[in-house]
C-alpha cells in the first residue's frame, strides 16, 4: 500500500478517535459570579467584543524576550501583577472578553487565577475558566470568558487534535434565538486546526447568530475559504488585521468571526503591545429580536 494512503488512513482514524474523545469530554460549565451587588443594568443594542491572547501576563516586545524572559513561564515575576492591572483597565470598556493563554492559579502566577483577577478588577459580574492543560502547581493553561451578560447556557468542550490540550468555551447569550459565542485557541498545525474546526462547525451549524473569537493561528481567508468553516455563513468582523508579533505585526492570527446576519459597526486592532499578540475589538449591532441585559459590579482594587 502506498505510504500516502497509509498516512491518510492513520489520520482519518486519529480524527475519529479524537472526535469521540472530545464528545466524551464536553460538559456543561458552571459560570462563576462575583456575588456583588450590581451597580447598574441596561439593555444593549450593541455588543462590544474583545479577544486577547495575554501570554499569562508576560511582556514580550522583541524576539529575544522569548529567550530572556522564558523563565516567566515557570516562575513568578513581580511585573506580572502590574501587567494584569493594565489589562484590566483595557478590558473594562467591553461587554464580552475572550482570553487565551491565561493561568488558572499556579506557581508562575503566584497562585492567582488570572481570569478571576481580571474579572474583579474590570467589574465583570460573570467569568469562566476553561482548564486545558493541568500541570499542577507549575502551570494551569486556560482559556477564559468574561461577560456582563449572563449566559443562558455554557459548555466546556475539549477539542480534538493530534496533541491534546485545546478547548472551546461555548456560551449562549439571550433566551430567544440567542447569540452563540465560541471562544477558542486553535492548534499551530494545519491538520490539528482542521480537526478542531470540523468539531466547531458541528457546534454552530444550527444557530442563526454566531460569534467565533480567539487565537486561531491562521489568517481569516484560510479559515473562511479553505477549512471546515467554508460555507458556514461566517465572515471576518476583524478584517484580517495583523496582530502578531505585537511589536511589529506581520501575521493575522487573532480573529472575531460573525455570522452574515450580524452587522459590525466598528473593528480595530488595539494598540496595546503588552503580550506578544495584540488584542482585537469589534462592536456588533444586535438583531432586533435579541435582548441582552448588561450589568456591572464594583471594581476591586
Amino acid at each position: 500500500m502506498p505510504l500516502k494512503k497509509v498516512q491518510n488512513m492513520i489520520f482519518r482514524r486519529a480524527r475519529e478517535l479524537s472526535f469521540n474523545n472530545a464528545a466524551r469530554h464536553s460538559r456543561k460549565g458552571a459560570i462563576s459570579s462575583s456575588h456583588r451587588e450590581f451597580l447598574g443594568t441596561e439593555e444593549l443594542r450593541t455588543l462590544r467584543l474583545l479577544s486577547f491572547n495575554i501570554q499569562v501576563g508576560i511582556t514580550t516586545q522583541q524576539y529575544r524576550h522569548y529567550l530572556t524572559r522564558s523563565w516567566q513561564h515557570f516562575l513568578p515575576c513581580p511585573a506580572r501583577q502590574q501587567n494584569l492591572d493594565r489589562i484590566a483597565r483595557l478590558i473594562r470598556e467591553y461587554d464580552v472578553v475572550a482570553l487565551q493563554e491565561v493561568d488558572g492559579g499556579s506557581l508562575r502566577s503566584n497562585f492567582i487565577n488570572q481570569i478571576e483577577y481580571l474579572a474583579d478588577r474590570a467589574g465583570f459580574p460573570w467569568w469562566y475558566q476553561q482548564l486545558n492543560r493541568n500541570l499542577g502547581q507549575f502551570a494551569q493553561h486556560s482559556n477564559g470568558l468574561l461577560t456582563r451578560c449572563h449566559p443562558e447556557m455554557l459548555e466546556d468542550h475539549k477539542l480534538p487534535g493530534l496533541i491534546p490540550g485545546r478547548g472551546a468555551i461555548v456560551a449562549e447569550l439571550g433566551d430567544n434565538n440567542p447569540l452563540l459565542v465560541v471562544i477558542m485557541h486553535l492548534s499551530l498545525s494545519r491538520r490539528g486546526r482542521e480537526m478542531q474546526l470540523e468539531y466547531v462547525r458541528r457546534l454552530i451549524d444550527n444557530h442563526e447568530h454566531v460569534v467565533l473569537m480567539g487565537d486561531m493561528n491562521t489568517h481569516a481567508d484560510q479559515l473562511l475559504k479553505d477549512s471546515p468553516l467554508a460555507g458556514a455563513g461566517l465572515r471576518s468582523a476583524s478584517m484580517d488585521f495583523k496582530t502578531f508579533p505585537s511589536w511589529k505585526p506581520k501575521k493575522s492570527l487573532d480573529h472575531i468571526l460573525i455570522s452574515d446576519g450580524l452587522k459590525a459597526n466598528s473593528y480595530e486592532v488595539v494598540d496595546f503591545p503588552q503580550s506578544d499578540h495584540l488584542p482585537i475589538a469589534v462592536e456588533i449591532e444586535l438583531p432586533k429580536n435579541l435582548h441582552l441585559m448588561s450589568r456591572s459590579v464594583p471594581i476591586i482594587h
